[in-house]
């Protein structure tokens, strides 16, 4: 088994490859579909060796030859098998037809699934539908999920749960859970997205050992998101904190005071020389006491925004901003200023209101603040985040942050995919943290790409950090920051 591979690649891409591999350096497919095979009953074993009893529900395409060649490999090895064919068995053609061949040839007799439940086994390999599944399932396939799902076991898909889109990690229908899922040759971007990581369980990779020349014959256009270790170079010992940048965040509104306080201390726990928060009289000389790093400053006037931001050298603005005349006041100061800007919360949502372009900044916005930003639906930007992604970037202008399960980056022409962090990290607060760790890495000198990506991937695995040991439930954004702290000054 191989690690995650940093290429992600389309359903199209992926047949691409398969077809590169096959003609262009000549290994013919059923080599492939009989390493797939191999590989994912190996991984079988591993994962529930007690399993004797298999149910494998095949489809009609390649997807079911892998399947097929699990069937046989675990009939040899002592393993009763029962396999079922969904739809017409008739349209079984090549490599897979010969797979067929192949398990029958050893006494296997395939049934024809007859919209019922499952025979009794201790283990479903799902193997209905590959990665060319385009909209919803109907019919056969529909009732054949819907009893996978229902029948109690362990269940293994191979490539990709069917039901599944692989484009997009987005579901029309029914969709088998599946608690592993084996993916060959190109992992789909689909996967590790939306609802790819929940329908796929444990993701596991494997290349079928194919050349490496091939990968150089098919470009991807979204990476995996993977940082080096060390994310920082030392600081130098003649350091001092004019060095490290001046942070300005500006929000929090009466009531609203915790999100702005929460994005300035990631911002300093993120390395920052100098934060400053620009907010209401009345929450100033309370978070400067709590917290008495942060530099907060009352702004009800322009004229006192606009002597904050001249000391800044890069702005956070929407955290707690509210949509008030004060907010709109600080909104149009931040954006008139020309500074490097990351606007989050409430500064995207008055950014929906008069959409307009700047060359120097980053928007953060969650599923539903997107739906606004490019008025549609939150379903439709569901349905295809990396269309999604791209789409903002290019109506403002921005290098953008998707955030939800499997955030992206978009940035200069390619999306990057994190595919850390977990359920926990879904409370108030995790975001106005992220915002913090974004702006404190522009501040130190990060790229607007690079200090999106590696503010995303910190934020990430803080978050798993910070979970481990209590848990996922109950966790708060400011737990994070012990973590924050620690990853940043990882040799």
């Amino acid at each position: 088994m191989k690690q995650l591979p940093n290429n992600l690649y389309t359903a199209e891409q992926t047949r691409e490859l398969d077809r590169v591999t096959i003609e262009e350096f000549e290994v013919s497919g059923t080599v492939l579909m009989e390493r797939a095979g191999t590989v994912a009953f190996d991984l079988l074993k591993e994962h529930w060796p007690d399993a004797k009893i298999l149910c494998i529900v095949c489809g009609t395409g390649n997807n079911a030859g892998d399947g097929f060649v699990v069937a046989r490999l675990a009939y040899e090895q002592g393993h009763q098998v029962e396999v079922l064919v969904v739809g017409d068995s008739n349209k079984i053609k090549g490599d897979a037809l010969a797979a067929k061949q192949r398990l029958e040839g050893c006494g296997v007799n395939t049934q024809v699934y007859g919209n019922g439940k499952l025979p009794l086994a201790d283990l479903v390999v799902d193997a209905i539908f590959g990665t060319g599944l385009k909209g919803a399932i109907s019919g056969d396939a529909e009732y054949a999920i819907s009893a996978i799902n229902q029948h109690g076991t362990p269940i293994l898909s191979l490539d990709i749960p069917s039901g599944l889109l692989a484009d997009t990690g987005s579901v029309e229908g029914d969709v088998v859970m599946a608690d592993v899922t084996v993916s060959f040759i190109g992992l789909n971007q689909g996967l590790l997205t939306a609802k790819g990581p929940d329908c796929c369980g444990e993701l596991i990779f494997d290349d079928l050992q194919i050349p490496s020349g091939v990968a150089h014959k098919v470009s991807s256009s979204v990476k995996r998101l993977n940082i080096p270790s060390p994310l920082f170079e030392k600081r130098i010992k003649a350091s001092h904190k004019g060095l490290y940048g001046h942070v300005l965040v500006i929000g929090g509104d009466i009531g609203m005071s915790g999100a702005a306080r929460l994005t300035c201390e990631a911002a300093l726990r993120t390395g920052a020389g100098l934060v400053s928060l620009a907010t209401r009289y009345a929450h100033a000389s309370v978070i400067s006491s709590v917290r008495p790093e942060i530099m907060s400053y009352p702004a009800e006037r322009e004229s006192e925004i606009k002597f904050l931001i001249e000391k800044s050298s890069v702005i956070a603005i929407g955290t707690g901003l509210g949509q008030s005349e004060w907010a709109a006041t600080l909104f149009t100061a931040a954006i008139n200023s020309k500074k490097p800007l990351v606007v989050d919360a409430d500064g995207l949502n008055m950014l929906a209101i008069e959409p307009l372009q700047h060359d120097n900044w980053i928007l953060t916005p969650h599923p539903g603040e997107a739906a606004r930003l490019l008025d549609i639906s939150v379903e439709e930007v569901q349905a295809n985040r990396f269309s999604a992604v791209k789409q903002l970037a290019e109506k403002f202008g921005a290098t953008v942050v998707l955030k939800g399960n499997g955030s992206l980056v978009y940035s200069e022409g390619t999306t990057y995919l994190c595919d850390q962090g977990n359920p926990g990290m879904a409370s108030g607060g995790m975001g106005d943290v992220l915002t913090g760790i974004i702006v404190s890495l522009l501040a130190q000198g990060f790229s607007l790409a690079e200090a999106a990506k590696v503010g995303v991937y910190l934020h990430s695995a803080a978050g798993d950090a910070a979970a481990k040991g209590a848990g996922e439930r109950g966790l708060l954004a400011s737990d994070l920051m012990p973590s924050i702290r620690r990853l940043i000054n990882l040799p």
